[in-house]
């Protein structure tokens, strides 16, 4: 199907675009379609089963809150995130659900949310099952929907569907792979961003698109500033002590031996990445950029070429937005955003890839060197694994977010040096993750299997 920059880049709330925004609209979309069927109010108990990733670390990543969030008919863009806690406290203490907030159900942990930890079904590692029972014991639905990453969720039904019902026919300038989108900017004169804002304009106004992605920009800012002002320890168990308030702090010390540090720079970029980070960790507010697992990479890079280099604009930010769009799309298309079928390379790989684009086409730069930025970005990520400590998205994960945030600004400054021409297409590098990936053992794509996973044993608390 055609993919729209307001997929790509979604509101949410941490830690996990495809453990906790996804099941989390899995979970109500099943429970709407009950409802759309006339019986919601025959539902007496509901059943979820989780395979695959999701199994293996869905609670240390939060999947359990956020499918109880979705049955009462929470949105990931619109849950408050300081209303969590009490909310999920509560269901866990009186043992009940409120369907979509009109039909109260039991509910208990052990018996009607099942962690099939090994087991894993067709299609993808992250896989849901959902089943609704009358009073009678009699099943009145059932539904398997995959969490694919990026919060992006499709049903079993949906994944045969026949090509011909896409409709990716609908917009002007239909692209799965990089060559295809360069042709289209060859024939048209036109940079990638306004290609891309050509697709956008099926869905939406050109208005409607800025305000969109000056929207979705705020959000970034916003996290960054939240993560700055907090401090304490992150919940899970690893008791992983926030550090962007501190570093702030060193910063913006006057007498602080920072101030006259040429390499001070790195140090503000890997504070932008970390205030955002400890935001998702935290459950915050985020933005899905691709994933909540590389949310602070694109905000940092953002926040660096707003505050570091010469004459930043708004619409060098939503050329950004729109040219990063494009790349994740390529990335979605031609092998995935998912961690757990890719290893951390389809999260922190891609959002460098992005980032590194997109920083190219706000300095102004031409689509070759945008290309040229992107292949750098995600070519320096190869073989990147997905190997969360406790199943948390804390380590390695915040600190990767802060290399991946300097390896893109790095990626976008030497293809600014170049005039675009390089030996290694972004297509060829695509189709090296996506092998890559594919020959990853399961034990480093978001399982807590393997690598640095084995070094740390924690118990992270339970409904």
């Amino acid at each position: 199907m055609a993919v729209s920059l307001f997929q790509i880049f979604s509101i949410g709330i941490g830690p996990s675009s495809s453990h906790t925004v996804g099941p989390m609209r899995a979970a109500r979309r099943f429970i709407t379609s009950i409802k759309q069927n006339g019986r919601l109010h025959e539902v007496d108990r509901v059943l979820i089963e989780l395979f695959g990733s999701l199994a293996m670390t869905g609670e240390g990543h939060a999947t359990d809150i956020a499918l109880l969030l979705g049955l009462e008919g929470e949105l990931p863009e619109d849950v408050d995130p300081d209303s969590v806690n009490h909310r999920i406290s509560y269901i866990c203490n009186h043992h009940e659900l409120n369907l979509l907030h009109k039909k109260l159900i039991r509910f208990e942990k052990e018996r009607d949310l099942l962690f099939h930890k090994g087991k894993r079904l067709p299609y993808h590692s992250n896989a849901m099952r959902f089943k609704a029972f009358d009073k009678n014991g009699r099943e009145l639905m059932t539904q398997i929907i995959y969490s694919v990453g990026g919060g992006f969720i499709v049903d079993h039904e949906q994944i045969f569907a026949e090509a011909a019902q896409s409709s990716e026919a609908s917009i002007p300038y239909p692209f799965k792979t990089c060559e295809e989108l360069l042709v289209h900017c060859r024939k048209t004169g036109k940079m990638i961003y306004e290609v891309m804002m050509e697709n956008e304009l099926v869905w939406r106004t050109q208005q409607e698109i800025e305000q969109g992605i000056l929207r979705i920009w705020n959000v970034m800012q916003q996290c960054v500033l939240r993560g700055i002002e907090q401090e304490g320890i992150l919940p899970g168990g690893l008791n992983v002590r926030r550090r962007a308030a501190q570093i702030y702090n060193n910063l913006t010390d006057p007498d602080s031996p920072y101030q006259n540090d040429p390499a001070k720079i790195f140090d503000w970029v890997s504070l932008f990445a970390l205030a955002v980070n400890e935001e998702n960790a935290a459950g915050g507010r985020v933005v899905t950029a691709p994933t909540n697992g590389a949310a602070g990479i694109i905000p940092a890079v953002l926040h660096y070429y707003m505050k570091f280099t010469e004459s930043p604009t708004l619409e060098g930010v939503v050329n950004f937005f729109l040219t990063a769009a494009a790349i994740g799309i390529l990335y979605k298309e031609g092998a995935s955003l998912s961690a757990a079928e890719m290893g951390c390379q389809g999260e922190v790989g891609v959002a460098c890839s992005m980032a590194a684009g997109g920083l190219v086409a706000a300095l102004g730069g031409t689509n070759e060197q945008i290309e040229n930025a992107a292949e750098i970005g995600m070519e320096h990520n190869l073989g990147l694994t997905c190997d969360p400590i406790g199943g948390l998205v804390q380590i390695p994960c915040i600190e990767r977010n802060t290399m991946g945030s300097i390896k893109a600004i790095n990626a976008a400054r030497l293809a600014m040096h170049g005039d675009g021409q390089h030996h290694v297409s972004l297509d060829e590098v695509i189709k090296t993750m996506r092998h890559t990936g594919e020959d990853m053992k399961h034990i480093y794509k978001e399982t807590s299997e393997g690598g640095l996973a084995l070094h740390v044993s924690v118990s992270v608390p339970e409904c």
